[in-house]
């Protein structure tokens, strides 16, 4: 297996795993929406935007699983990550929260590097490449 082709699968494996758990969360606000739109009120956040929300963490979880206009969608996770760190982690002296704080900025970080290096060989985004240069 060619360096390329290596890189190619790490970027698909790593594409499975930073959709999983925005499929899960989304598919799960579904059947918990009234309890959801609680917990964002709570936070400040009008509940309208629940639909949005589940929108990016399914519809673009599964945008980045498939490697669909992966890097405008890893840079709308990136902002969704921060913002939300922000919104509802950022509490100081909860220990709990803070480390919350941190993953969601970490797993930003993990979307702009998405972002920049493409969604690789094994991907919609290749395929329609491949269609276009035809």
């Amino acid at each position: 297996m060619n360096n390329g082709v290596l890189c190619d699968f790490t970027k698909l494996v790593a594409r499975i795993l930073m959709s999983i758990m925005f499929i899960v969360a989304g598919y799960s606000k579904i059947g918990a929406y009234a309890g959801t739109q609680e917990y964002m009120a709570a936070a400040g956040v009008p509940g309208f935007f629940l639909p949005l929300v589940i929108l990016l963490e399914l519809g673009g979880g599964l945008a980045i699983l498939f490697g669909f206009f992966t890097r405008w969608v890893a840079v709308a996770f990136a902002a969704f990550c921060v913002i939300s760190a922000w919104m509802f982690h950022n509490v100081p002296g909860d220990q709990m929260q803070q480390i919350m704080f941190m993953k969601n900025i970490t797993i930003a970080g993990g979307f702009l590097i998405l972002a920049c290096a493409g969604a690789g060989r094994f991907s919609f985004d290749h395929a329609m490449a491949k269609v276009k240069s035809k």
